[in-house]
């Protein structure tokens, strides 16, 4: 059905980095004689781990892998934030945390009780996260004044219906999918929007994180039918994916695909739930107790949704090769943050942030490795080199300033990236970070920076436990399980200065951490 006829003081976060690019020899490649499409998927929650090409051992993704295979697989690739909003706005900004508007999630409160289920699908003034500035300059507003069409699925969280802060009015030129990240906590909700209007679907009202009703049985599949409803969004997103390509095949086309997979619930197509039930065995029920629904299954649950979204990859490439698009589109897969550790979700038995940790500390919303790490793999025919990996420390707010390359466009003035397009075509003169940032003031106030192989962390500077100061070396402890702070002042002092001079006070209450605004804290 075509539903659009229905109406933190100091952490350095990344980089110096010189790793060698790629084992083979550089090679020349073509010049692009047309601009290329471009398609930018953005998984949800994906842990570094989680996909065969990075090591993933249970759940299978083989077209995201033949994706890797096809192209470039980077492995010290940074979501530029460890939560969904920030990840995003800086992914669509080009700047790092120190200079951003959005430093966190912000659920802009003061509208109202916006948690309310029932009460955001009766009014949509509560739906949508803070807005952002109407003169901010995103990505497809740039690409669009290079001719590009500029589309859009999945989960926006960058400003509320009815403000100037949302997708149609930030540079794309379609829009179907979540614009609120809460509404995205259930794959069966009420409505989605097309453009600024609401879709109303045929779902029942099942607010996020009911739970069984007293006397439920959970070892009986019927109980479990309330929370797999009708209409599955992913399925509705992609159709109306396909559909924008199609429509737009004459002329260059820019799509971000921003898929609310795999983060909570855990929703997934039965089939594929049937084929991990077989794969993995028996397992014990989630009974709702970390938030989200219960999951009879919820290894199964897990590991479906990923192959389902696999799945997609590969039905996405299939319908670029039958539209003859395939040979001319740049793919970039990657994710926006790590895995997480509520909902039902097993980070451990999957082994999903590879060799980083998953527990609660290591992964979604922290600044270590397997909160900020993310898988990012790369193709285009002819101009990519096949089977090919890069140790390049790279960083999403690096995005704009790479398609400001390959396109030829200007960047704006304020961005932090730095291109990684000679990476991609292995042409040479790759420019190194001399670091990466990240200020997070969710989580007790955090900071990062990496600078080479060190990577200093800073935690609780907006709690009521002491602040750490920790320091390690990437290469030799990759974990980050020992903290060598005492033994190196000098790069301390690095870091400390490398933070007086990219952090800036947040515009907004909510993501200041006041220990670093006051400028109480030091090294």
């Amino acid at each position: 059905m075509n539903y659009s006829r229905r109406l933190v003081a100091f952490y350095p976060l990344t980089a110096l980095l010189i790793f060698s690019i790629s084992c083979k020899e550089p090679q020349e490649k073509s010049v692009p004689v047309t601009k290329p499409n471009i398609i930018y998927i953005l998984a949800d929650d994906l842990g570094y781990g989680e996909l065969g090409v990075y090591g993933q051992e249970k759940i299978e993704t083989p077209n995201i892998d033949a994706l890797a295979q096809s192209g470039m697989l980077f492995t010290q690739h940074y979501t530029s934030a460890p939560v969904c909003a920030p990840a995003r706005y800086m992914l669509l900004t080009g700047k790092h945390s120190g200079h951003a508007y959005i430093r966190g999630n912000d659920e802009w409160g003061v509208r109202g009780d916006v948690w309310d289920y029932r009460a955001m699908a009766k009014d949509s003034t509560l739906e949508g996260q803070r807005p952002i500035p109407s003169n901010t300059v995103l990505l497809p507003k740039k690409l669009k004044e290079q001719g590009y069409a500029t589309g859009m699925v999945g989960k926006w969280g960058l400003g509320a219906p009815h403000t100037e802060s949302i997708p149609t009015k930030m540079g794309f030129d379609f829009f179907f999918g979540y614009n609120c990240q809460r509404q995205a906590h259930t794959y069966y909700p009420l409505h989605l929007y097309h453009n600024e209007n609401r879709v109303h679907l045929q779902n029942d009202t099942v607010p996020p994180s009911t739970k069984f009703p007293e006397g439920t049985d959970p070892n009986n599949p019927e109980s479990y039918a309330p929370y797999n409803l009708t209409e599955y969004t992913p399925d509705l997103m992609f159709e109306q994916m396909t559909q924008f390509i199609s429509e737009k095949k004459n002329d260059p086309f820019f799509f971000y695909w921003a898929t609310p997979i795999p983060h909570n619930p855990i929703q997934a197509p039965q089939r594929w739930v049937d084929y991990y039930k077989e794969k993995f065995g028996p397992e014990e029920p989630y009974l709702g107790d970390k938030g989200y629904y219960p999951h009879q299954n919820p290894h199964a649950g897990y590991a479906a949704m990923i192959s389902y979204l696999d799945e997609n990859v590969g039905k996405l490439i299939d319908h670029l090769k039958k539209e003859g698009l395939y040979e001319n589109t740049l793919i970039i897969f990657s994710s926006d943050n790590g895995v997480t550790f509520t909902g039902g979700t097993d980070g451990a038995f999957f082994n999903s942030s590879g060799p980083f940790g998953e527990e609660r500390g290591k992964g979604k919303g922290f600044v270590y490795e397997g909160g900020i790490r993310v898988p990012m793999v790369a193709s285009w025919p002819g101009h990519i080199q096949p089977g090919t990996r890069t140790d390049h420390v790279s960083a999403q707010y690096d995005v704009m300033a790479t398609l400001s390359d390959l396109i030829g466009f200007e960047k704006p003035a304020d961005t932090d990236g730095i291109s990684f397009l000679p990476t991609l075509l292995e042409g040479g003169g790759q420019q190194e970070h001399d670091f990466l940032f990240w200020e997070f003031p969710e989580y007790g106030g955090q900071v990062a920076i990496r600078m080479g192989d060190w990577k200093v962390v800073r935690q609780h500077l907006k709690d009521d436990e002491s602040p750490t100061l920790e320091l390690y070396n990437l290469q030799t402890d990759p974990a980050e399980t020992q903290n060598v702070a005492a033994q190196h002042p000098d790069i301390l002092e690095q870091a400390a200065a490398i933070f007086a001079t990219e952090h800036t006070n947040a515009e907004t209450e909510r993501f200041r951490i006041p220990l670093i605004e006051s400028g109480l804290l030091g090294s």
